[in-house]
């Protein structure tokens, strides 16, 4: 597996581990971890003895992950036992947003971000909704990925500043707004709501594709938010302001 992924030229190549359900007892949880940090050794063991890399500029890099399920002795000693094992150029944390109450979530981020080295990129596995990006980079974490945005948009659900907008309701049929008025993407630019809740209701695969487009810009514009409160030491206020405003909408999230 690394020296295919060695080949393919992957500028971050993940190790192999052993996922397990979200809500898994501890006993499963511990044999999960220690198998992925068996798996661990012998990736990294196989990485250092392939010599595939892009270019010297570019070298690639493996990230080791971090299981544990929910269990919070399990974490810590993973993340410390990977810490220690190599100087890693950037860690992932995985087994998370797998069925688990996401305040368990958010316990278990916390827990390791007492653990891992604050110089190295941290990389949140699956974890791509809004609230769970602003709450993973308040705990520590600077990478997502997720297939969410694109899902949720395949599915007629938006991401907005005032939560998710399911572009079917019927109370949609006349709206001329955006779906996100301080949304810059070409979706928000040229579409209303009106036309969105058409497209889905005639089942037009370009709303598939409009409504895709919006949630991956409202994302990469959410981080990029992120950094520059970050940059400007703003970020604990505008973090609590943003998810205020996200979690206030008096409608339920569909």
């Amino acid at each position: 597996m690394i020296a295919i992924e060695r080949a393919l030229g992957a500028d971050v190549i993940m190790q192999f581990d052993h996922v397990i359900p979200g809500q898994a007892p501890h006993d499963d949880a511990l044999d999960a971890s220690e198998r992925s940090l068996r798996w661990l050794e012998r990736c990294r063991t196989a990485f250092a003895d392939t010599e595939f890399a892009r270019d010297g500029l570019h070298p690639q890099a493996l990230f080791p992950i971090v299981q544990g399920g929910i269990h919070a002795d399990l974490r810590r000693d993973a993340a410390r036992r990977i810490a220690a094992m190599d100087d890693w150029r950037g860690i992932a944390i995985g087994g998370l947003s797998v069925g688990e109450p996401k305040p368990a979530m958010y316990e278990m981020l916390e827990v390791v971000d007492a653990v891992l080295p604050r110089d190295k990129p941290r990389y949140l596995m699956g974890v791509g909704f809004p609230e769970d990006l602003v709450e993973g980079a308040r705990r520590g974490v600077d990478l997502f990925d997720c297939v969410a945005p694109t899902r949720m948009g395949r599915n007629g659900t938006a991401f907005t500043r005032d939560g998710r907008l399911n572009v079917r309701n019927a109370s949609l049929r006349a709206d001329r707004r955006p779906l996100d008025e301080d949304c810059g993407c070409s979706t928000c630019a040229r579409f209303t709501r009106a036309y969105l809740r058409h497209l889905f209701t005639a089942e037009e695969t370009l709303g598939l594709r409009l409504l895709s487009l919006h949630n991956v810009h409202f994302l990469g514009s959410l981080m990029h938010d992120a950094r520059a409160a970050i940059a400007g030491g703003d970020f604990d206020r505008w973090s609590r302001d943003w998810l205020d405003r996200y979690h206030s909408r008096s409608l339920p999230v569909p």
